[in-house]
């Protein structure tokens, strides 16, 4: 009998309170969601630019070793293992080796290069030529 009466007395919750809840919910993710991705945007542009000065370093060391920038050809494999048989090559250079950018793509390496002694380019999260935002290209010569 005394069960009776609590179930009686409980209550829970209207349709249109849990309406009410999941509509504020949804403006709050609405208004947070955006900037948050802007930040993971500009955080994936920001690693990009340390791993081409990182790279940029290391090849600068390899040009200290051997006296000269890798090639076109030989690329910044070079900087991983010398299977060319390069003279005074000292390396590895990058301990860890040859970074991805963070869209998981390779980073493009041309010696001579036409703005920058050499460069090194990453083609931004849609692997294209240009772009602008997450799209856009991150090279080391607007880097440094």
């Amino acid at each position: 009998m005394n069960r009776k009466k609590i179930r009686k007395n409980e209550k829970g919750f209207t349709l249109i309170e849990i309406i009410i809840v999941v509509i504020i919910l949804s403006l709050i993710a609405a208004l947070v969601g955006p900037r948050l991705f802007k930040k993971v945007e500009k955080s994936k542009q920001q690693i990009t630019k340390t791993q081409i000065v990182m790279i940029e370093n290391s090849i600068k060391m390899f040009k200290l070793d051997t006296g000269r920038y890798p090639t076109t050809e030989e690329g910044l494999k070079v900087l991983i293992a010398n299977t060319s048989g390069i003279g005074n090559w000292d390396g590895p250079y990058l301990e860890k080796g040859l970074p991805k950018d963070p869209w998981g793509k390779d980073y493009s390496y041309t010696y001579p290069g036409k703005n920058y002694t050499f460069e090194i380019v990453s083609l931004g999260a849609d692997g294209l030529l240009g772009g602008d935002g997450e799209n856009k290209d991150i090279n080391n010569w607007e880097t440094n």
